[in-house]
């Protein structure tokens, strides 16, 4: 297995479409992360936390979202299809983990899709024990042309897989240089996306908007770190949005040097043993 997993399996996305999902798993796990990846990643990504946290019985389990499956410029048809199939992968986790407390998490993009996951998808508080987000992508920190930005809806119409232009990213995601050196191995390969498409990237926007207004009805227990030296996700409006729901419900976690990954940055281990703390009373004996 090229990213350390245990096992590899599929389910059905939307329409039928065939998903590839990465399973970390001990022999005997006590619960289960389900992971959503980020834009122009992979479930592949996942690797690190998923080996910290299967080292400590607790399994993860991710998939190749949608316009991320091998493609060098990712695309998406609409948000709603990340929503679609995150619902149909809870059901996947219920199903082959029947019994077990079940766990979010998403970094970037994935966090942004967690959120809104939790906001409008879940029907029951208690279908997962809590959610686990890194560097959510709740503001654009990356300078976009005002022109672009005014234009995406309609280019996102006439020329929906248009490239956006954006410079490339890679050499900032993490101080760690052998992970870097995995991203540069994944995009040259095309496991690893280097482009996103004008309908993707308008996509991301519309679902970043009213966000913050509807964080007050946010009621699941929550872990977020944010990076403070984050080059795509603006850590301040994170920041400002994550601590303005219920006190009682939020562990804040604010890493002033890191890069984007937090969960691929030098300083991981200590963020994976502070998660771990936060989840081992949701998980009980």
């Amino acid at each position: 297995m090229r990213f350390s997993e245990d096992r590899l399996a599929r389910f059905k996305g939307r329409g039928g479409a065939e998903r590839a999902i990465h399973v970390w798993e001990p022999s005997q796990p006590r619960a289960v992360i389900m992971a959503l990846h980020g834009a122009m990643a992979h479930a592949g990504d996942y690797v690190t936390p998923a080996l910290y946290f299967r080292s400590h019985g607790i399994a993860t389990a991710s998939f190749d979202m949608c316009g991320h499956d091998g493609k060098r410029r990712a695309d998406i048809p609409d948000f709603d299809i990340f929503l679609d199939e995150a619902e149909l992968f809870l059901q996947w986790v219920k199903k082959n983990y029947p019994d077990l407390p079940i766990f979010i998490m998403g970094h970037s993009m994935g966090a942004l899709i967690a959120t809104k996951f939790g906001l409008e998808r879940l029907r029951r508080s208690d279908e997962v024990q809590g959610f686990i987000l890194s560097s959510p992508y709740y503001v654009n920190a990356v300078r976009i042309s005002p022109l672009l930005q005014k234009m995406s809806g309609l280019l996102a119409r006439l020329v929906p897989r248009m490239k956006v232009p954006l410079a490339s990213f890679t050499d900032v995601l993490t101080h760690d240089a052998a992970i870097t050196a995995r991203h540069y191995a994944d995009e040259s390969d095309g496991t690893r996306a280097t482009e996103l498409t004008v309908r993707f990237g308008h996509a991301l926007s519309e679902a970043q908007k009213g966000l913050a207004e509807k964080m007050a009805g946010w009621r699941y227990p929550l872990f977020a770190v944010v990076a403070g030296d984050d080059k795509l996700a603006d850590a301040k409006a994170a920041e400002t949005i994550l601590t303005s729901i219920d006190g009682n419900l939020l562990r804040y976690s604010y890493q002033l040097k890191n890069y984007h990954e937090n969960f691929n940055e030098s300083n991981r281990e200590e963020i994976f043993a502070d998660i771990l703390d936060w989840m081992q009373p949701r998980i009980g004996s």
